[in-house]
């Protein structure tokens, strides 16, 4: 069986992507089910539920986000209701929407989602991500064999750590955050596929889907400055996963990046 995880999508352009593109990726590689990060895609700094319905639950089954879930007004009373949509795990239980959840379609049956955020140079309050893993693989059903994390994670040393300690236990740990594809994708001894981030599906023309110009400003002056989102010169990151149905371990990674034309 084959997946598709799409990297943190950036604003309309990211967003114009995943819909132009994803359904002839999953035709080409006959992917039966498709995961996106979607943390950036409200103007570059949270979600709406507006806007995720542009793309979910067709051509993405599950969205996942990160640390700028809340970053649009009013998301908080929005997300109790979008069932294929997730919040980092180890966030307070205090708060809307929920960490992980199991997923299915006729042609993949049933995948678990986990999503985690990491504690290294990441924002205070968030609770163990490895302890919260645990217990989570806890509630999984052992019927179900694919599972798949998304753990949105600053520190490459964090990432590669949830990912050995997770070996085995689970289909895929995949990062995202940091907007940048790695080049360090592989099939751990366990059976479990990585990669540190899977990238970023926003423009190309930019520093990590924002205006040149403005972020060269806020870094050589350090004064307070508005970071446009880009629009054009779309590209798309994604990892395609394929998985034994049977047992639920990883066969092969491959990470994609593509043009979008636009």
């Amino acid at each position: 069986m084959n997946l598709l995880f799409i990297g943190d999508m950036v604003g309309k352009g990211g967003r114009k992507a995943v819909r132009e593109l994803v359904p002839g990726l999953r035709t080409e590689h006959k992917c039966s089910f498709c995961i996106a990060n979607g943390e950036n895609i409200a103007a570059g700094a949270g979600m709406t539920a507006k806007c995720i319905a542009e793309f979910c639950p067709v051509p993405v089954d599950v969205v996942t986000s990160g640390d700028h879930v809340w970053d649009q007004k009013g998301f908080d009373g929005e997300i109790p209701g979008l069932k294929n949509v997730l919040r980092p795990a180890n966030f307070s239980r205090k708060q809307p929407g929920r960490g992980f959840g199991i997923f299915s379609n006729p042609l993949c049956g049933e995948i678990a989602v986990i999503n985690l955020i990491g504690t290294v140079f990441m924002k205070n309050g968030i609770g163990c991500p490895f302890e919260t893993a645990e217990t989570i693989l806890e509630k999984i059903p052992r019927t179900v064999k694919c599972i798949i994390v998304d753990f949105h994670a600053e520190a490459t040393s964090e990432k590669a750590a949830m990912a050995r300690f997770l070996d085995g236990k689970v289909t895929a740990v995949i990062g995202t955050h940091t907007h940048v594809q790695t080049a360090d994708a592989k099939i751990l001894p366990g059976g479990t596929a990585f990669i540190s981030d899977v990238g970023m599906t926003g423009s190309d023309n930019s520093i990590l889907g924002r205006e040149i110009p403005a972020v060269l400003r806020k870094f050589t002056t350090g004064l307070p400055t508005k970071l446009t989102v880009v629009d054009d010169g779309i590209r798309l990151d994604a990892a395609l996963i394929s998985y034994n149905s049977d047992s639920g371990k990883a066969e092969t990674i491959r990470p994609l990046s593509i043009n979008a034309g636009f």
